[in-house]
């Protein structure tokens, strides 16, 4: 099977803002129709490396190509075939949906308006409600709204920078369908989130700790190569327990859900006796778990996070 052809390609980005390094050696690519995920804890740098792919901020060193432009020296022509969504709703309040999308297509010189802006609304289920003010709509809505403006002009790229904070599960749902639809007909999207839940629909994921790419790989690759051990316990719902498990050694993490405690380290033998020497006496049963995508992120926020300048 042919690989797809590469949207965007990177090698060893770097920013610094005076003595502080953002983004330090970051390298990543992305192919035609794929959903990668990039993910890591709020200052990481997420944002600052999808502004230099979109050629709005200048690497200090580094080289890169995104849809076959030079990131330093095609910025223009970047930003003129990309969709680029930020986390901040950022259209007029006071001017309808349709109102709204016609001033983009204006921005784009989309002829003939009329035609661009009939068709993404019907796309994003939008039309019956062309004529609402913007500022009157829900988040769910809100959002719809500013995806459809990064899509109308068709763009071979999507970048969404937490495109979903602050929007009912129902809206998220229907926001990543749609995003599935899109990269079905061969748009390609790269996406910062925090949501593991979302982080698990991408193809890939490249998880970035302060600057620099700690994981990267499919979900099932990443979890793996955490080499991580989970072990549930069920009918652990005394709060005595959780304290008790993270003083003993080997243990890295205890979350807690209703009566039911996931333990997880990083030694597999060491956490089953440390589990064994607590639990020791009492009516618990303790069953080898599922390792999730979060328990990954946790860890690798505790490993890298003393990093943190």
């Amino acid at each position: 099977m042919t690989e797809a052809p590469a949207v965007i390609e990177a090698t060893d980005l770097t920013k610094r803002f005076g003595d502080k390094t953002v983004v330090d050696h970051v390298s990543l690519d992305v192919r035609q129709g794929e959903i990668v995920g990039f993910l890591g804890p709020n200052g990481s740098g997420k944002t600052t490396t999808i502004r230099m792919l979109t050629g709005l901020l200048t690497p200090d060193s580094g080289s890169g190509h995104c849809l076959g432009y030079d990131i330093t020296r095609d910025a223009e022509a970047i930003k003129r075939n990309i969709g680029y969504m930020t986390q901040r709703f950022s259209f007029y309040e006071d001017l309808s949906i349709r109102e709204n999308l016609e001033f983009v297509a204006r921005l784009y010189c989309l002829r003939p308006m009329a035609e661009h802006v009939d068709r993404t609304l019907d796309d994003l289920g939008l039309t019956s409600r062309q004529g609402q003010l913007a500022g009157q709509l829900s988040g769910g809505w809100k959002q719809r709204l500013a995806l459809a403006a990064c899509i109308m002009h068709q763009p071979k790229l999507l970048l969404l920078d937490e495109p979903t904070a602050g929007v009912d599960p129902q809206a998220r749902r229907e926001f990543w369908d749609q995003i599935h639809r899109l990269a079905g007909e061969g748009l390609t999207v790269l996406v910062s989130t925090h949501y593991m839940d979302e982080a698990e629909r991408c193809h890939r994921i490249i998880y970035i700790s302060y600057g620099k790419v700690v994981a990267r790989g499919t979900v099932e690759e990443v979890i793996a190569q955490s080499a991580l051990t989970t072990l549930v316990l069920q009918g652990a719902g005394d709060g005595r327990l959780v304290d008790a498990l993270r003083r003993e050694p080997g243990v890295d993490q205890v979350a807690q859900f209703g009566n039911t405690l996931h333990v997880v380290g990083t030694d597999a033998g060491e956490l089953r006796q440390a589990v064994e020497r607590v639990v020791q006496g009492r009516d618990i049963r303790v069953s080898e778990g599922e390792t999730s995508l979060e328990d990954v992120f946790i860890r690798l926020m505790e490993q890298y996070g003393e990093a943190r300048p």
